[in-house]
């Protein structure tokens, strides 16, 4: 079987084989392998708009129509151990930005050759307010498993997150799924599509009519050596989550 095919094959049984709630829409992207480099600095900055989206339930903002702006920046404090601290904005439609979250993120990888695929973990802690998250304080752990075939990457991410603090801090954990599978055009130009869903909790699917199923095509364009430009239009396959988003992340290594 071609590569691409074997690729698309894979992103397809992710897909249905994740029963699923929604993407972060403060930071829609599937991770890669690699960390920052030792002594480096990545920063990131993730912009996307939600032009179809959730109407709200009471005492969260609605999604629809909301604007967000994150920055995460990155340090490399080993070859293979990096931290993030990240900033949440959100501009409610007609509304006026808000401080919405703040993140902490450590992340280490295991060494290239000595395993079938390539492997990293990150763990990220939130301090959401109030508007945005009844919980105050969550945790997500992302594992990133990659291998390539030729030209194409592929990347999972069988993310799982909990409240630690709030309602639902007694609540199971849930699974959120990622998957990305990227095709090099050129050192120029990746194109790409991912695929982001949340299963509810461990223990218990929800109901095929709850669940979300979000496709974004997308690309990768490498403006210099240093930046990275990544553009996307997300795609809801169900009505329980956002149905249409547009996003878009630049990236900055120094």
């Amino acid at each position: 079987m071609r590569p691409t095919r074997v690729a698309v094959a894979i992103l397809t049984i992710v897909a249905a084989a994740t029963p699923t709630l929604a993407q972060d829409p403060f930071e829609i992207q599937v991770y890669e392998y690699l960390t920052v480099p030792r002594g480096r600095w990545n920063l990131e900055t993730h912009l996307n708009h939600v032009a179809q989206g959730e109407r709200g339930t009471a005492g969260v903002a609605a999604l629809h129509g909301r604007t967000h702006l994150t920055f995460e920046l990155t340090r490399g404090l080993t070859n293979y151990f990096e931290l993030a601290g990240y900033l949440a904005l959100a501009r409610p439609a007609g509304g006026e930005p808000q401080f919405a979250a703040w993140r902490l993120r450590p992340r280490f990888r295991l060494p290239e050759g000595k395993f079938p695929v390539k492997f990293s973990l990150s763990t990220e802690v939130a301090f959401p307010q109030h508007d945005f998250e009844e919980n105050s304080v969550t945790l997500e752990v992302r594992p990133i498993i990659e291998t390539s075939l030729g030209p194409v990457q592929i990347d999972l991410n069988p993310v799982v997150g909990k409240a630690l603090r709030g309602p639902d801090a007694a609540e199971m954990w849930d699974f959120e799924p990622g998957a990305r599978v990227g095709y090099t055009i050129s050192p120029l130009l990746d194109l790409s599509l991912e695929y982001y869903g949340a299963t509810g909790p461990l223990n218990s699917a929800l109901p095929r009519d709850q669940q979300v199923h979000q496709f974004y095509p997308g690309a990768d364009i490498q403006l210099t050596d240093a930046i990275v430009w990544n553009i996307g239009v997300g795609f809801g396959a169900t009505n329980a989550g956002n149905t249409r988003v547009y996003k878009m992340r630049l990236g900055w290594m120094f």
